[in-house]
């Protein structure tokens, strides 16, 4: 009985406890209630989109040249906008309106491109890219311009004739075909004069396509421990020089001066021996052991009694020896 009486005073609740309990659950249901009742706040109107933007460019637009039948621009979107300018891009070529016409992107100067409306670095890159032999061989190429905008590419392409004699006089996009002359920012490219390569310095050697200082000086040093060139050929030897770029400069090249500087077999040292790019360790030791043990070589001949020395190799190096 004990238990029972010790559970029955542990479960008893006394008057203001059960007071308490009826006061928090009438708390709970209000807080339930509540909230439904409650008037909703008005959210705040939302604020209109800028388009200030939108109306400027299209407006800039309309200032310029008018697009072909089929070309794109990235204003007619609103959610394409054009991609902001690069640092240094911004400023147009010219303050006038431009036009557009028919041109050859690897022969427009500068007066040409700055028609067409693109800004002074645009201009800038492209003629940087083609004074160092760079060419454009087909309109998608001209998009890859670091500088040049898609809608600006989009808006040229329709225009582009590469290796046209006379691009004005082809119809654009269904237009009536053109007659006027051609214009005087359109000039044809102007001729190389070829180097001659036993005499060239690093100026000459620069003006070739495709080669800059440090590929010119290595020809020239390769030049000078060969004691000569009696190939053009051999230039496509120099350390560093691409086979691309011997071949577009190879037509460039003349070999007129072939004096060569020679080295006598039977009296030159080794030292003065490893001088020569074409003599390796090898044969050098060879040669001076021969010539030890059979005597001097009566003519250069004689050197392919060497079993280092092969017949390419006699081929490569028999100009510039001599034996007296």
């Amino acid at each position: 009985m004990k238990m029972k009486e010790k559970l029955t005073a542990y479960l008893t609740l006394s008057r203001k406890e059960r007071n308490g309990v009826l006061l928090l659950g009438i708390l709970i249901i209000f807080l339930f209630i509540l909230p439904p009742m409650l008037p909703v706040p008005a959210s705040p109107p939302p604020k209109p989109a800028d388009t200030a933007w939108i109306v400027a460019m299209k407006k800039l637009e309309q200032k310029g040249a008018s697009y072909p039948q089929g070309a794109v621009s990235s204003f007619d979107d609103p959610g394409h906008p054009r991609p902001p300018a690069r640092s240094g891009y911004g400023s147009p070529a010219s303050t006038g309106t431009s036009s557009l016409f028919a041109f050859d992107p690897n022969t427009l100067n500068e007066a040409g491109w700055q028609q067409l409306g693109l800004r002074v670095k645009t201009i800038k890159t492209i003629l940087n890219y083609l004074s160092k032999g760079g060419k454009f061989r087909k309109p998608e190429d001209l998009q890859r311009v670091y500088g040049l905008f898609p809608d600006e590419y989009e808006r040229l392409k329709p225009y582009i004739r590469i290796g046209e004699a006379n691009p004005e006089a082809t119809p654009v996009w269904g237009y009536e075909k053109r007659t006027e002359e051609k214009p005087a920012w359109n000039p044809e490219p102007k001729k190389r004069m070829p180097v001659e390569i036993n005499t060239a310095d690093t100026s000459a050697l620069i003006a070739l396509p495709g080669i800059g200082t440090k590929l010119a000086q290595r020809i020239i040093n390769f030049r000078e421990k060969l004691g000569g060139f009696y190939a053009v050929s051999q230039v496509s030897e120099t350390f560093g020089l691409a086979d691309s770029v011997f071949r577009k400069i190879e037509p460039l090249l003349r070999l007129e001066v072939k004096t060569l500087r020679k080295i006598n077999i039977n009296t030159a040292t080794a030292e003065e021996l490893k001088v020569h790019p074409y003599l390796k360790w090898n044969v050098i030791n060879a040669l001076l052991a021969y010539r030890k043990e059979h005597g001097l070589f009566r003519k250069t001949d004689d050197l392919k009694q060497v079993m280092a020395v092969t017949d390419e190799l006699y081929g490569r190096i028999a100009p510039y020896l001599i034996t007296e």
